[in-house]
């Protein structure tokens, strides 16, 4: 993140000057007539084409780019690179704009979501951006730019392209106000303020969106991407911890699930696993369930009903299991003091009648 610094303060305090009533410019280093121009449109501002502005700053090509705001065709047309307005993509002239009739690009056969200004530049740039920041090699680039699609671009993709994340029959529990495309939304001046200036909020944006997403690279490629490698040899040791390869042990605590179900299917095991067994930071043995899905709350199989909620000896108690220190209330994690009373929760979960564990 430090060696970005340089880019990431000249995308948040540009100079900015107004060429004419509808189009204006941020002069992102001293501007020079070699500089190439980066063109969106004015106005009320999105997510999309803030982040779309702040990665192609990343990029070699467009690192030391004139931002322009404008919806003026003549500017547009003289652009080096036009991101969110134009009703044209054509990647061989660096049009990126989603807006027209018959545009239907997607990340990728397997996502269905249309791609806003954000998903057309990660699309095209996102592998450069990330081996340059990260240094990764191809294969390593190729988990992470798929990871931070579906994690950080592609809900951007369905908010600025109008998809409901649920279909329109089922009602939301709650209220969700606080994503980054909300955020953004409202750095946008007021409806009732006397002088407004999107520009201010806009340079803002750029600032917000592209601080989250290196914030969010830097988690994946140094925290989450290494526990790959632990996760995996859990899962090729499985049948060495117990005869029927549904139980692993992680050799250390690491971000799992998401690593879980993807080599999982990578090796076509079939939701063959049941619980994950690793040492907490205290020195404790966990009993976690895997999940059903990778983002969901169910489990495959939980830890058996008479056990939940129960702590300590009265948890020992019951399952006759010495050192047990608690289930949670929903059945989806429990503890125990050592390795030994770990594992003899999962196995005696495991062969638990169904109807106990569900």
């Amino acid at each position: 993140l430090r060696r970005l610094g340089a880019t990431y303060s000249r995308l948040s305090s540009p100079l900015q000057s107004r060429s004419s009533r509808n189009t204006y410019k941020y002069h992102i280093r001293p501007y020079s007539a070699m500089s190439k121009t980066i063109v969106t449109h004015n106005g009320t501002f999105h997510a999309d084409e803030a982040l779309a502005v702040f990665l192609l700053n990343l990029t070699p090509e467009f690192k030391d780019s004139q931002v322009v705001r404008t919806r003026d065709p003549a500017v547009i047309d003289r652009a080096d690179i036009v991101v969110d307005v134009g009703a044209v993509y054509d990647p061989s002239r660096h049009r990126y704009d989603h807006h027209q009739a018959g545009f239907t690009e997607t990340f990728d056969d397997v996502h269905h979501i249309k791609l806003s200004s954000a998903g057309l530049i990660y699309k095209h740039f996102g592998k450069d951006i990330i081996r340059g920041i990260l240094g990764t090699n191809e294969s390593l680039t190729n988990i992470l730019y798929k990871k931070m699609y579906e994690q950080f671009i592609e809900g951007m993709d369905g908010i600025d392209n109008g998809v409901e994340r649920f279909p329109a029959d089922v009602k939301a529990k709650y209220s969700v106000s606080s994503d980054l495309s909300a955020r953004v939304g409202y750095l946008n001046p007021r409806w009732n303020d006397p002088q407004p200036d999107t520009e201010a909020g806009f340079k803002k944006a750029v600032q917000l969106t592209g601080s989250e997403f290196l914030e969010r690279l830097d988690y994946y490629g140094k925290a989450w991407l290494p526990a790959r490698s632990i996760v995996e040899k859990a899962i090729i040791e499985r049948k060495d911890v117990y005869k029927t390869g549904e139980i692993i042990v992680l050799s250390q605590y690491c971000p799992w699930r998401d690593h879980l179900c993807s080599l999982e299917a990578q090796m076509e095991l079939n939701f063959i696993l049941k619980y994950v067994v690793y040492q907490d930071s205290n020195g404790s043995w966990r009993v976690q369930c895997v999940p059903s899905g990778d983002s969901s709350f169910g489990n495959r199989r939980s830890l058996p009903k008479a056990w939940r909620g129960i702590r300590d000896a009265e948890l020992s108690q019951i399952s006759g299991i010495e050192g047990c220190i608690f289930v949670h209330a929903t059945g989806f994690i429990g503890g125990n003091q050592t390795y030994d009373g770990a594992m003899q929760m999962a196995i005696f979960a495991l062969n638990a009648p169904e109807s106990e564990t569900k």
